[in-house]
């Protein structure tokens, strides 16, 4: 199955949001999709943020489950495609596995935007957060499609 990974720094705000708004996307759209998450600075086990969790209930979506992990060589040479949340993450992602088909999601919607960090931040932030990663996944939407096709 084509999967995808998206990877933030801990794993438990961004790249878990953007799995969970992503897997609803592409139950909505119809598209046989897996994702997962992982963190460049991801330490095991630990559960999604508060406010991550909170955001997603907005959503009708349930992140309780959520166990971050590291984004390693092992986990990323497998996946179809890697959406970084920023650069930085991207570079690290290079490094890790140099054949990982890798992009900022924000590259990928045709972007030069990047997704801010909401960790530490109020509720408020987190839903801003998680709308930017809602669009940017939306803009994505095509070329969803075409690489399944």
């Amino acid at each position: 199955m084509y999967e995808i990974i998206f990877v933030c720094t801990g794993n438990t705000c961004r790249s878990p949001m953007a799995a969970a708004l992503a897997a609803a996307m592409f139950k909505r759209e119809g598209l046989e999709i897996s994702v997962s998450s992982a963190g460049v600075s991801a330490y095991g086990n630990s559960s999604a943020s508060k406010n991550a969790v909170a955001a997603m209930e907005l959503e009708m979506l349930d992140l309780s489950a959520h166990r971050s992990q590291l984004a390693a060589a092992e986990l990323l040479q497998n996946a179809a495609l890697v959406l970084t949340m920023t650069r930085a993450h991207l570079s690290h992602v290079k490094i890790a596995c140099p054949a990982a088909k890798a992009f900022t999601l924000g590259e990928f919607a045709g972007s030069t935007s990047e997704v801010s960090d909401p960790f530490g931040g109020n509720l408020d932030e987190y839903r801003t957060c998680a709308a930017q990663i809602k669009q940017l996944l939306e803009d994505c939407l095509e070329k969803f499609r075409e690489d399944l096709a």
